[in-house]
Parts: structure tokens; sequence; C-alpha cells
């Protein structure tokens, strides 16, 4: 069997390491399967995961000039389906579900100044609060 990169492959788990696994492939050479190739998720412990014996599919990620194969368990499941809206959200752009469909352009005007002024009252009030009462202190020392 020839390793190529790319290639999907059963194996057989032969060694455990606290950094990742041992893979012994078909044809009798050994791979390795970084602990952040084992799971999706973050592995604190690799031994939760595998064992010793194990047959695993892998992926071969790479192999360097002196012959040392990179695995990935996780690359070689099957990808998870991405979910995708069918239509986007749909956008009323007559406004006929806005709740102030009936105000004027001045009132919207006015409405959205009254709304933004107090906004940014409630951010200045949260920032002066956080900086200690927003005066200027200044330290007994010199």
């Amino acid at each position: 069997m020839l390793v190529e990169v790319g290639k999907i492959v059963e194996g057989k788990v032969s060694g455990i390491t606290n950094f990742g696994a041992f893979v012994q492939l078909a044809n009798g050479q050994t791979g390795l399967v970084h602990i952040s190739e084992v799971a999706d998720e973050y592995v604190k412990d690799i031994k939760a995961h595998l064992n010793e014996n194990q047959i695993v599919k892998v992926k071969i990620i790479s192999v360097d000039n002196n012959g040392k194969i990179s695995l990935s368990i996780k690359k070689a499941l099957d990808p998870k389906p991405v979910v995708k809206s069918s239509k986007p959200d749909e956008i009323d752009w007559n406004g006929t579900n806005n709740s102030n469909r009936n105000m004027t352009f001045e009132e919207l005007i006015s409405k959205f100044k009254k709304d933004s002024d107090e906004k940014l009252y409630d951010l200045k009030k949260n920032f002066e609060s956080k900086r200690g009462g927003g005066g200027y202190r200044r330290s007994a020392q010199y």
C-alpha cells in the first residue's frame, strides 16, 4: 500500500503518549495522530478517546522527507453537514410590520434622537461609575 497524502485508511493504535497516538497502517508503517487531531473538541486526556489496539480510520495529512507520517482522526470522520437557511430573512421593505408605520418622518427622527440620547446617557453613566465617579481625583502623594 502506497502512503498517499489525503487518503483515508484504517490502522491500529499501537501506542498512546501524552501528545498523541501512534497508528500502525496496513502496510506496516507507523504514523502519528497528534492530540489536536483526535477529535473536534478539546482533548485533555487522549486515553478518554483512544485505546491501544483500537482500529481507527485516519486521514494521511503529510509525509515529510524523513518518512514521518502525520495522521488525523477528526479529518477522516464524515464531515458534518452545514445547515443553511433555504432563504434569507424576510425583510418588510414597505414597513407593514413596523409598529411606527403611522408616524411621519419628523416623528420618526424625533423618536430616533430621543432613543439615541437615552442610550448615550446610559453609556456615559456606566463608564463614569466604572471610573470612580467621573471626577478628577488627585493622589495625596506628590
